[in-house]
């Protein structure tokens, strides 16, 4: 079963001003005018948009009156008109509804008013993903795997999990009452939290690797927090005497331009070019490092994937073109549409693409999607037609038109069968293709055995490992749910079974980080990374003299 975590989110607001405004667009446009900033038309091509709108007009108006059933008009120009006119445009232009609006803005924002944990829908109830570090459902004692079965007294039996999270939200010192049903409880408990501000920082995970090596991911660029909460994670690990950097951005699917610029502006020298992008109607703007590196100049390897996308491929790209970073692992997304954001009307916005982003060596980094479907291009990531080539500051050949391409390729290992089974059966905590292609890492819930165990043995040390008791306990676990195996099965896929459950455990029992630390101890590109840290100080070294030798002999005689 596919589980995606979902956060909390606001209350729904009233759709009926943003209709207003498409009707009155319409209107006023049937009218002979349509209001709105830079609007360029011929007088054919104005006819044309009065003619369109007008059928359209007319359309809606003729189903609102003779389909079969009652409509819901909001639904059918939100969900319907307004999507489809965009998906015609491009894959990523896109169109807020107030609810979809009001998280946006609060993801922007990087904090919010709540008890602070990730919930899931499954069948008909929502469960706990995993309390935030030190948030009040931490502090609370909220366990990953919790039931959410009441919320202030309501029943959530069929609620999904937009409903609960809008329940669970509400003004900051205030009290909500939650009901859990937990593995290993007779009875359900019931947990007073006081809700409190939730900051959503954006490294998910910072720490030192072995000496002198250290690691941080960092999960999106949507908070404008992003390049502070990266200061703050390299400030923790007295980043000016590293001996190398890890920046992971796998599973990053990016944000907002200015933290982006905001973090390449870290690891690159002063003035030195970030991103540029330019469009019909957008003139070429160039975005350069305004403070620069300090002179730190610690090896960096970024690790990057399939949903490595927009902010994290400018990043990427602006490292790999001048030569600041080494880049592993496998190709980005390849997401290099600039949206403009347009505020319409109460509480909804349309993000139109206005312009395209171009790295510092001049490469395009948006694959194309002229001619493939929205699906072919969401699950098919690989350049559609020959990628252009352009070169870094120290004249290595980089390539453009399909995302950032690694200088070392390093996919992570596929999953068997039977660790598939495991995951569709939810015995460890499970999530489905396309994650193995996008994500940094598997997300920190825990399944169903780690349920199972913890409610039998709800006392374990930060030192626990996986033994050969708890592995009998395991199998017996597949005995009791019908799920067939063999001791080939089992012996194969041992080391990986024992890992996942170790991270479980320590996610349950002391929290994400004790989790993370786990996966990351575990992950052979992490471990690959680390390997390349010498090779990154190489290429950063030998660039930098490159340069300098090109800066000297442009020089004038005699200056």
């Amino acid at each position: 079963m596919n589980r995606k975590p979902f956060p909390e989110e606001t209350t729904e607001s009233s759709k009926r001003g943003a209709l207003l405004l498409a009707l009155v667009l319409i209107v006023a446009a049937i009218l002979g005018g349509l209001y709105g900033p830079s609007l360029k038309a011929t007088a054919s091509g104005g006819s044309d948009l009065q003619d369109s709108l007008k059928t359209f007009a007319q359309v809606l108006s003729i189903v609102q009156q003779n389909y079969a059933e009652p409509i819901d008009t909001n639904k059918v120009v939100y969900d319907g008109a307004i999507p489809g006119m965009l998906e015609v445009l491009d894959p990523h232009s896109h169109f807020f509804d107030p609810q979809d609006w009001s998280l946006q803005m609060e993801q922007q924002r990087g904090n919010y008013y709540g008890v602070g944990m990730s919930i899931v829908p499954i069948e008909n109830h929502v469960e706990v993903v995993s309390p935030f570090p030190g948030s009040p459902a931490d502090r609370a004692g909220i366990k990953p795997g919790d039931v959410i079965v009441k919320v202030d007294g309501k029943d959530t039996t069929d609620l999904g999990s937009p409903q609960i999270a809008d329940m669970l939200k509400g003004p900051r010192g205030t009290v909500v009452s939650i009901t859990l049903d937990r593995e290993g409880t007779p009875k359900p408990i019931t947990v007073a939290v006081m809700r409190d501000e939730i900051p959503q920082s954006a490294v998910e995970f910072a720490t030192i690797l072995r000496p002198g090596i250290g690691y941080v991911h960092v999960s999106g660029f949507t908070s404008e927090n992003t390049d502070a909460d990266l200061a703050a994670a390299l400030k923790k690990l007295d980043y000016p005497h590293l001996d190398g950097l890890i920046l992971d951005l796998r599973g990053n699917p990016g944000g907002l331009l200015t933290q982006a610029i905001g973090m390449a502006d870290m690891f690159l020298a002063k003035d030195q070019l970030v991103v540029s992008h330019k469009g019909r109607e957008s003139p070429e703007r160039r975005y350069y490092a305004l403070t620069g590196n300090s002179g730190y100049n610690v090896p960096v390897v970024v690790l990057i994937n399939g949903g490595s996308a927009s902010a994290s491929e400018i990043v990427t790209g602006a490292l790999q073109d001048h030569d600041r970073a080494l880049i592993a692992g496998t190709r980005s997304f390849g997401k290099g549409l600039v949206q403009t954001q347009l505020q319409t009307d109460n509480n909804t916005s349309l993000w139109l693409t206005t312009a395209r982003y171009y790295t510092p060596s001049g490469r395009l980094i948006q694959r194309d999607y002229s001619n493939v479907s929205i699906y072919d291009y969401e699950t098919d990531r690989h350049p559609n037609k020959e990628q252009e080539v352009r070169l870094t500051d120290s004249g290595r050949k980089v390539y453009g038109g399909g995302g950032i391409t690694p200088d070392v390729e390093d996919a992570p290992p596929s999953p068997t069968p039977f660790q598939l089974l495991l995951y569709s059966r939810n015995v460890i905590f499970p999530y489905a293709p396309p994650y193995f292609s996008s994500a940094q890492s598997e997300p920190n819930g825990v399944g169903d055995f780690t349920r199972y165990f913890m409610g039998t043995h709800p006392a374990v040390t930060k030192d626990f490992t996986v033994s050969d008791a708890v592995m009998s306990q395991f199998l017996g676990f597949l005995d009791r749910e019908g799920i067939k195996y063999t001791q080939q099965e089992v012996s194969k896929n041992s080391d990986w079974i024992k890992q996942h459950i170790q991270r479980e455990v320590l996610t349950y029992a002391f929290g994400l980080p004790a989790g993370l630390t786990v996966s990351i101890d575990n992950d052979p590109q992490v471990q690959k990374a680390e390997g390349l840290i010498p090779q990154a100080r190489a290429l950063y070294a030998n660039a930098r003299k490159i340069v300098a030798e090109r800066q000297a002999a442009e020089q004038p005689p005699g200056s």
